[in-house]
């Protein structure tokens, strides 16, 4: 495998660009302490904003309701709750909303989901249909608890006019560079992805992919079909043999044939980490290189893996503070 660094993508000669991260909530108390330790040292590296997943019809929404207030009330990183159509009403979904909004919680990823396993995959999941129709709804809440008021015009006594209401930070979607299982073909997931930057999505996050050339190929179909939204690569370090069992089992794409091998070999687990992180690496390189705007990396729950992917691009904490002084000598 090619070495990853600054003689990988050129990352010393590279502005930083923005990261993110996405965890989900945890199942015990003890896990609890383990991801708020997780937290701090992710927020070491100013991620742009750190996700939390979100359980189907609501499972888990007092835990990830707990590690959003956590962030809110012990770093500066802007959290993002995920929101699902799955099993939820528009009353309920509703209520929810308003209820991120009340806790001071800005920005969403709005997800379609799917449903509960075992259940009729062409079945109803819900009121609400498409994540289109959840972004609308995020949207349409925030504007009710705001409502629309005068305000004057400078050097116009006695003019007014109407404020301009506040929006969510961010409101974003879901891309599917390789294809969205149950999508009819390229088209449609592009076209599906339109319709949700038309809903008022902002940005988009992929879901995985494990070749540069399927995220490109997707960028490019993207702005061909008219969306104009940012789309932000989401790139997932794999380190161990079952794990990446795991992620294929859930996500139907098939990883590289010489990741899996390279896995299944290696009989040391540090030097199964070593890689997965280097594998991530490159491909986070390879997609910064070729214009991708970012990098959301997903963590499952721990903090090492990820920021040994963006040491590895020059990018970690100690650069940004290295970068930063550089600058400002400038």
């Amino acid at each position: 495998m090619a070495e990853t660094g600054q003689d990988a993508g050129g990352a010393d000669c590279r502005p930083r660009p923005p990261v993110s991260f996405e965890l989900f909530p945890p199942r015990t108390d003890a896990a609890a302490l383990a991801l708020g330790r997780t937290i701090d040292r992710l927020a070491e590296a100013r991620p742009a904003f750190i996700s939390v997943t979100f359980g189907a019809g609501g499972s888990s929404r007092d835990r990830s309701l707990t590690v959003l207030r956590y962030m809110l009330e012990h770093t500066d990183v802007e959290p993002m709750a995920h929101l699902t159509c799955v099993g939820s009403s528009h009353a309920e979904a509703n209520r929810l909303v308003r209820e991120f909004l009340d806790a001071g919680i800005t920005s969403f990823l709005a997800l379609r989901g799917d449903p509960p396993a075992g259940a009729d995959p062409d079945a109803g999941i819900g009121d609400l249909d498409s994540a289109a129709e959840l972004v609308q709804l995020i949207h349409r809440v925030q504007e009710e608890r705001e409502p629309f008021a005068q305000v004057g015009i400078p050097g116009l006594p006695g003019v007014t006019q109407i404020r301009d209401r506040p929006r969510p930070e961010r409101v974003a979607v879901a891309a599917f560079p390789t294809g969205h299982p149950r999508s009819r073909g390229p088209a449609q997931d592009v076209d599906t992805l339109l319709a949700k930057e038309i809903a008022g999505a902002n940005l988009a996050i992929t879901q995985l992919f494990w070749h540069a050339d399927d995220y490109f190929g997707f960028v490019e179909r993207a702005r061909a079909g008219g969306v104009t939204i940012p789309i932000l690569p989401g790139i997932m370090p794999v380190t161990t043999p079952a794990r990446l069992a795991r992620v294929t089992e859930l996500t139907g794409v098939e990883p590289p044939a010489e990741l899996a091998i390279d896995l299944e070999i290696e009989p040391d687990p540090e030097a199964q980490t070593e890689l997965g992180i280097v594998y991530a690496a490159r491909l986070a390189a390879d997609v910064l290189d070729g214009g991708a705007p970012g990098l959301h990396l997903y963590t499952f729950n721990r903090h090492e893996t990820v920021l040994d992917v963006l040491d590895r691009l020059g990018i970690g904490a100690n650069d940004r503070l290295v970068n930063e002084r550089n600058t400002t000598e400038r």
